[in-house]
């Protein structure tokens, strides 16, 4: 997947995950780095194979890598992540070996991955980031937010 070492390489990406990781370090709840970026990856391309949604696994990962890619700027300046993600991701991609229908696809999961409303790519991939949190072995389970039904009490991906 040379293709997603393009994005995680690139000094745009390094420098807004590097401002996540620095805002994150006290952080109890779940947090947004490589091992979330990974394990909503994993899940996203596994439901699409289980979709049969013909999407490349390189395209999903790189919007795996970039959904949360805003968080820093949500945590510094309150700009919603989706907003300031779409920004790095776009500036990242139009450089990128991604085709241009490739990008828009990638950005479309960005923008709307968390709208209950949105086309069953982006539903799935929203699932995919909800199902990648081990709420099982959680240390701030207590303190989380997510009511008990919503939590991921057991493993399906």
């Amino acid at each position: 997947m040379k293709r997603l070492l393009y994005i995680t390489n690139h000094p745009e990406y390094q420098n807004a995950y590097r401002q996540i990781q620095d805002a994150e370090k006290e952080r109890a709840f779940c947090l947004h780095d490589t091992g979330h970026f990974l394990a909503v990856s994993r899940i996203a391309y596994i439901l699409v194979l289980e979709e049969r949604l013909g999407v490349k696994k390189d395209v999903i990962y790189a919007a795996g890598f970039l959904h949360d890619i805003g968080r820093g700027k949500q945590y510094a300046e309150g700009i919603p992540h989706e907003e300031a993600g779409i920004r790095v991701a776009t500036d990242i991609l139009s450089e990128s070996p991604y085709t241009t229908e490739e990008r828009n696809t990638i950005l479309l999961l960005l923008r709307s991955h968390r709208r209950p409303d949105s086309d069953k790519l982006s539903c799935l991939f929203g699932r995919a980031d909800k199902l990648s949190r081990d709420c099982c072995n959680c240390k701030a389970r207590e303190e989380c937010y997510w009511p008990e039904e919503k939590k991921n009490n057991i493993y399906r991906y």
